[in-house]
């Protein structure tokens, strides 16, 4: 396992050193399933805010809630090893709950980063109010149009359909 990889629990130990040693950490959170090349622009832009990105990862029952049946269609760990490999991603944990804000409570980042197709007021309320007791900066990253997960999965299941019809 990689040695960005970290258990929950030691979450909040290690970005308390890292504060306290003066980085400037960054946060973002997300499902991350079938990483795609808006995930990589996005996760590079959001690195770039800060000296170090933490990324909380969804756990697959909560895809499976946020997401649908279906999903996630790769397991949780290797979702955390693909995004670990990244030279962007300086930290990946995986949080069981629909929402990050315990994620968000250990990393305490000075900004915490969502994609464009987010505006601060859909924000689930409980994380954005743990965000404004921290006095965390929230950044929007402008999406990347073309690309999603849900989209990747349709150009599958045509092209598998197309496939089976030739056969």
């Amino acid at each position: 396992m990689s040695p960005k990889i970290v258990e929950f629990e030691e979450l909040s130990h290690r970005c308390q050193k890292l504060r306290g040693a003066g980085k400037k950490i960054v946060a973002t959170n997300g499902c991350f399933d079938l990483l795609h090349v808006g995930h990589v622009r996005y996760l590079q832009a959001a690195r770039a805010l800060g000296d170090f990105l933490a990324v909380g990862l969804n756990g697959d029952r909560s895809v499976c809630e946020l997401k649908g049946t279906g999903r996630p269609i790769t397991t949780e760990t290797d979702r955390a090893e693909i995004l670990a490999a990244l030279h962007c991603v300086d930290l990946v944990t995986i949080f069981p709950k629909t929402r990050a804000t315990q994620f968000l409570v250990a990393v305490r980042p000075a900004i915490y980063v969502k994609g464009g197709d987010y505006i601060p007021e859909s924000l689930d309320e409980e994380e954005h109010a743990v965000l404004k007791e921290i006095g965390t900066e929230i950044r929007l990253i402008p999406f990347e149009t073309g690309y999603s997960t849900s989209g990747l999965i349709e150009q599958i299941c045509k092209s598998t359909s197309l496939t089976n019809e030739r056969t």
